[in-house]
């Protein structure tokens, strides 16, 4: 058998839920668990399934490995319309389009007119948010 089967302990401590909370899941069925003699056991599979995504930790003898993640606001000033409008495109087209790792990027644009100030904030991983930023510079670059 190559599955390693978590305890009700050992998900609870994943999650960050109490014992009993993760027992009544599994009896109300919102968390599959098969049972040996008087114990839950619950597979990899069936725990990313209820928590919709991969469980950070939940493979059993890897550390997780490290993340790192960049916030970053950006502003521009002496932007025209155009300009903030051509940013702004690519800016969220890269962001909506397949990364690699598939990490995930959000990118917000807000152009003051008035001002003529375009304000970016980006979230996302370091490689990517950097990418974002040299593509950014190649568009504002005169």
């Amino acid at each position: 058998m190559t599955d390693h089967l978590y305890s009700v302990d050992q998900v609870a401590d994943l999650l960050g839920l109490h014992v009993r909370t993760i027992r009544n899941y599994v009896r109300e069925g919102r968390l599959r668990a098969v049972r040996i003699g008087k114990q839950y056991r619950v597979s990899p599979a069936d725990l990313e399934a209820f928590t919709g995504t991969p469980v950070p930790g939940a493979t059993p003898g890897r550390a997780a490995p490290p993340h790192a993640e960049a916030s970053s606001i950006v502003e521009v000033d002496g932007v025209d319309a155009r300009t903030a409008d051509r940013v702004t495109t690519l800016l969220t087209g890269m962001a909506a389009g397949p990364r690699p790792g598939g990490q995930p990027l959000r990118v917000e644009c807000v152009y003051d007119r008035d001002r003529a100030r375009l304000k970016v904030v980006v979230l996302g991983g370091l490689g990517e948010t950097a990418r974002l930023f040299d593509y950014m510079e190649g568009v504002l670059a005169p």
